[in-house]
C-alpha cells in the first residue's frame, strides 16, 4: 500500500468536518464541541460554524433553541457548547484558587436567590446585592455580581439556562458526583481527549499536546492526569507520519478511502471553525499563515479585524471581512496570490456563498 499523502489527509480533514448538513443537535453531536465568541463580524462564531453544518440555519438559532436541547455552555479547551453528557465529565470542577470566607458567603446568598427565582439575569442579581465594581480582564470596570456569577458557573454551581439578548441567564445546577477512584478519572480523561480528537482531527501530535494543555481550563483538578491520558491515546488512536510530522485521528477511520471527498463549494469560515482552529495544521495544509487579528492594533493588521478564511474546494485561497451596514452585507476580500482565481466556477461559487450568508444574516 502506498504511503498516505498530505493531500489525502487534507481531503479527509475537510470531508469529515464539513459533512452534509443535518439537524442542529446531530451536527453538534457529530462535531463534538462548538467554540463560542461574543464578537459579531458579521455574526457570532458559533453561528458562523453551524451555518455550514445545519440545514436552513439562521444567525441566532442556537441561542433560540438552546433551552430545549441537551446542551451546556461551559469551558472545555475554550468556552463553547457541548452535549450535557460530555460537560458532566468535567464536574465537579475544582477551581485553582479557593474562595475567601466572605466570597463563599456571597456565593451561597446568590445561590439561594437564584434558586428561589428559578433563574436570574445578572442585572437582577446586581440590583438585589449591589456587589459593586471590579476590574475586568481588559482593564475596564465590570459589575462584581457578573464576575461572581461567572465564577459560580465555572465551578458548576450554576448553569446557563438561556440567553437574553446575548446575556447569560443562570439557574441552579444539581450537584454532580465526583469520580470514585483513579480509574474513573482516567475514564473521564480518555472520553474528553476522544472528544477533542473528534472535533479537530486529524491533528499533528504536537497540536494534540497543545490541546491537552488547554484542557487544564476544563479540568484543572486533574492536571496531573493529562500526561497518562495522552500516552493512552497514542496507543488507542490511529495515525501516520507524513513528511516528518506525526498525525493522529480516531481509531477505525481511514483517511485514504474514497469516502472522504471534499466538495467544490466556496465557504467563508469563522476563525474558530474546527477546519481553521489549529494554526499549525492550517499552515501545513495550505502553506500560509493565518492570523486572528481582532485584538491586534489596527495599524498592525495584515488580514483585517475578523478575517474569515475563504475555502474553495480543498484550498484556502484568501479571506474576507464582512459586516452588515445599513441592512446590507458589506464584503472585503483578500487573496493569498493577490487576486481572485480567474475561473468562472469560483466566481459562481463565491456569489452563491454570499447569497447564503445574506440569507443566514437576514440582510440584503
Amino acid at each position: 500500500m502506498s504511503p498516505l499523502t498530505l493531500d489525502q489527509l487534507r481531503r479527509y480533514a475537510l470531508a469529515r468536518s464539513l459533512f452534509k448538513p443535518t439537524t442542529l443537535m446531530r451536527a453538534i453531536e457529530r462535531v463534538g464541541f462548538v467554540q463560542a465568541d461574543p464578537i459579531r463580524a458579521p455574526a457570532r462564531a458559533q453561528d458562523l460554524s453551524l451555518r455550514h453544518r445545519v440545514i436552513g440555519y439562521r444567525a441566532g438559532d442556537l441561542e433560540r433553541r438552546y433551552p430545549r436541547l441537551p446542551l451546556e455552555e461551559d469551558f472545555f479547551v475554550n468556552y463553547g457548547f457541548l452535549h450535557r453528557t460530555h460537560q458532566a465529565l468535567m464536574h465537579p470542577r475544582i477551581a485553582r484558587e479557593d474562595w475567601t470566607a466572605a466570597r463563599r458567603r456571597q456565593a451561597q446568598a446568590v445561590l439561594a436567590f437564584v434558586a428561589e427565582r428559578g433563574s436570574a439575569h445578572p442585572r437582577e442579581v446586581d440590583a438585589h446585592f449591589a456587589h459593586g465594581k471590579v476590574v475586568n480582564w481588559f482593564g475596564g470596570s465590570s459589575n462584581a455580581s457578573t464576575r461572581l456569577l461567572d465564577d459560580m458557573h465555572y465551578r458548576g454551581l450554576l448553569r446557563v439556562a438561556r440567553r437574553h439578548n446575548g446575556t447569560r441567564v443562570y439557574a441552579v445546577r444539581a450537584p454532580l458526583p465526583a469520580p470514585a477512584d483513579p480509574d474513573a478519572v482516567a475514564f473521564r480523561m480518555d472520553a474528553l481527549l476522544d472528544l477533542l480528537v473528534r472535533t479537530y482531527a486529524p491533528l499533528p501530535e504536537a497540536s494534540l499536546r497543545q490541546l491537552m494543555a488547554y484542557l487544564a481550563r476544563g479540568v484543572p483538578q486533574w492536571r496531573d492526569a493529562r500526561a497518562a491520558a495522552l500516552d493512552r491515546a497514542r496507543a488507542r488512536l490511529d495515525g501516520a507520519r507524513i513528511d516528518g510530522v506525526d498525525w493522529l485521528w480516531p481509531a477505525g477511520e481511514t483517511p485514504r478511502t474514497r469516502r472522504w471527498r471534499a466538495d467544490a463549494a466556496v465557504r467563508l469560515l469563522t476563525p474558530f471553525d474546527p477546519v481553521v482552529w489549529d494554526r499549525r495544521r492550517f499552515e501545513l495544509f495550505w502553506g500560509w499563515r493565518y492570523r486572528f487579528e481582532a485584538y491586534t492594533p489596527a495599524p498592525e493588521r495584515r488580514l483585517g479585524y475578523y478575517a474569515l478564511p475563504l475555502l474553495w474546494g480543498e484550498r484556502v485561497i484568501g479571506w474576507g471581512n464582512l459586516a452588515v451596514v445599513g441592512g446590507a452585507l458589506s464584503v472585503e476580500l483578500g487573496y493569498v496570490e493577490g487576486r481572485p482565481p480567474r475561473d468562472p466556477v469560483f466566481a459562481e461559487g463565491l456569489a452563491q456563498e454570499l447569497d447564503r450568508m445574506r440569507l443566514f444574516l437576514g440582510s440584503k
